[in-house]
């Protein structure tokens, strides 16, 4: 099997490639989607058979759930056993966009969705395509990332066709991913609400709106969640290692050129074999495999850093060497996302 790689440039494109889409979802297939964070390898969610599909075609391990993507709140609602008053706010201030709450499960959820848990995370994206395929299904999506489980997370549809493109029929090409990192996860079954995973979300922004919320324990990963058990995460995106690339990735900090050479061959790596992105004490040295200079902006840097992630691996790097990040709340998510890739 070889995917169907479909554009939704023009009118006529959007509208034949949303009925093939949904014909395929309402089978109980697999569609690899475009979101604004990353592309979702797509199914229904209320459907345990096509879900359990997800995980097989990703080799995602069963402890590990997946978001629920929901066109509205009203679908919100369905999904949850009890649709909170923070959780109307946080929907009325960040939805539609990359936000995903943590809230009771409701009895349509499958076992699977959760990992066996009493919650289920629910995300209402922006991508327009995404919405029309849901709202025209009327049943929400299940789609976590459209890639082999612990890879690099796709925000384009080639990388989703070199990572699953011989495993199902059918992915949307809906161009860039323009946030480029996933949603932030909070959990609202504990008062405070904690952020199980960051994302371009900020803790300020939600705290704008709710008032208060857990601080994060700094230097430590977040855990399952308030009350669950170390076999039942509340979120994907927690497991130690994640995002990761082929290649070997560090995060360094260098004062010059020679002091990042030293610490590559420290390494006993060759300078010829490692990739560097680098977003302020940039290297010019013709040695090294490739330099790519990374925006020093958040938001451009989540846009850029998963497809730069995929160009070093296509390219054979060996290294790839991260320039460390500021140390600031909004690039705590890139953060967290290359420290699991280094894991």
């Amino acid at each position: 099997m070889s995917a169907q790689v479909l554009s939704i440039d023009t009118p006529a494109a959007f509208k034949a490639a949303l009925t093939q889409c949904v014909e395929l979802l309402r089978a109980g297939e697999l569609v690899g989607l475009p979101t604004e964070t990353v592309y979702g390898l797509a199914a229904n969610a209320l459907h345990p058979e096509a879900v359990a599909r997800i995980f097989a075609v990703k080799g995602r391990p069963a402890h590990n759930p997946v978001i629920v993507h929901v066109a509205g709140v009203e679908m919100a609602r369905r999904c949850v056993a009890e649709w909170t008053p923070p959780a109307e706010k946080l929907a009325a201030a960040f939805w539609p966009g990359p936000l995903t709450l943590i809230l009771p499960r409701s009895g349509i959820i499958p076992d699977l969705i959760t990992a066996g848990g009493q919650t289920v995370g629910v995300r209402w994206p922006s991508h327009p395509f995404i919405q029309a395929v849901i709202r025209r299904c009327d049943f929400p999506l299940a789609a976590p990332s459209a890639n082999l489980s612990s890879q690099i997370s796709p925000t384009t549809a080639e990388h989703v066709r070199k990572s699953l493109g011989d495993k199902i029929r059918l992915i949307i090409d809906g161009g860039p991913s323009h946030v480029g990192i996933e949603s932030t996860v909070l959990d609202l079954t504990c008062k405070p609400a904690r952020v199980l995973r960051p994302g371009m979300i900020h803790d300020e922004s939600l705290v704008a709106v709710l008032g208060e919320l857990q601080p994060a324990e700094r230097g430590r990963r977040p855990d399952a969640g308030e009350g669950a058990t170390p076999e039942i995460v509340r979120s994907p995106g927690l497991l130690l290692k994640h995002y990761s690339p082929q290649a070997r990735l560090v995060i360094w900090q260098w004062q010059d050129e020679e002091d990042l050479k030293s610490q590559i061959s420290n390494l006993k790596s060759q300078i010829h074999d490692a990739h560097i992105l680098a977003h302020t004490r940039i290297p010019f040295h013709r040695e090294f495999g490739r330099v790519s200079v990374m925006p020093h902006d958040p938001q451009a840097f989540a846009r850029a850093i998963y497809a730069e992630l995929h160009r070093s691996d296509e390219a054979g790097a060996k290294l790839i060497v991260v320039e460390a990040l500021p140390d600031a709340g909004e690039w705590q998510a890139i953060t967290d996302r290359l420290r699991r890739a280094a894991a």
